[in-house]
């Protein structure tokens, strides 16, 4: 006899619902792991690797063929150029000083500025030099008859007994050239040796004459004419 009525209703009441809580908390808990599934983060793929690219093929060389035993063979030389046709050549020294004899196998006019030339040398022309051009007069090329008088020469080589006083005649086989000059003028002019500070030295001591007002420094070389 159920002296509390109700008390199996609530029973069964109760056993119902803790097998809901029990069915919510496993509904639940699948929800939880198919979420956790899916959040889950993916591995990164694992990288290759490196691409190795092919050594490219290299040139076979060729070995060099094998030269006959016997007698060296002599390198090839190249021709030389037509500037080096007058290799060999040297430039003279001047003779510079009147008064000291000049050592030379050639016979200088008076009015030549002297060089030493060695017996069977090969010169076409001397060192550079330095010269005060004392005075000029004009001249075509074929007035071979125009020049500074040989007298006027010789009085101006005593104003500088130490240093050549020389003239040019025009151009001709026995006869000097000088470069830097004027072929439309004969001069005449002093040596004044092979540096810069000679030639102004020498410029002052003909400055001093007050006989050569246009005097100027030249520096030249001087040779035979048609070599």
């Amino acid at each position: 006899m159920n002296f509390f009525p109700g008390t199996s209703f609530r029973k069964s009441a109760a056993f119902r619902c803790s097998l809901l809580a029990v069915c919510m908390a496993g509904i639940v808990l699948s929800l939880a792991a198919n979420i956790a599934a899916q959040t889950r983060p993916i591995p990164p793929a694992p990288s290759l690797p490196p691409r190795i690219e092919p050594v490219p093929s290299l040139p076979r060389i060729e070995p060099a063929p094998s030269l006959p035993t016997g007698k060296p063979v002599a390198p090839t030389m190249a021709p030389a150029p037509a500037q080096n046709a007058r290799r060999g050549a040297t430039h003279a020294s001047i003779c510079g000083n009147p008064k000291v004899p000049c050592k030379t196998s050639v016979t200088f006019q008076p009015n030549d500025l002297p060089f030493r030339v060695p017996e069977k040398a090969v010169i076409f022309d001397t060192e550079l030099f330095y010269a005060i051009i004392l005075k000029s007069v004009g001249a075509n090329d074929t007035d071979c008859d125009v020049f500074v008088p040989e007298s006027e020469r010789l009085q101006t080589q005593a104003l500088f007994p130490d240093h050549k006083v020389f003239a040019s005649r025009c151009a001709d086989p026995e006869t000097l050239f000088y470069t830097n000059t004027s072929p439309q003028h004969r001069f005449m002019a002093v040596y004044a040796g092979t540096t810069l500070a000679e030639a102004n030295s020498m410029l002052a001591a003909v400055k001093a004459t007050g006989k050569f007002p246009t005097a100027n420094i030249r520096r030249m070389r001087t040779g035979f004419n048609g070599t």
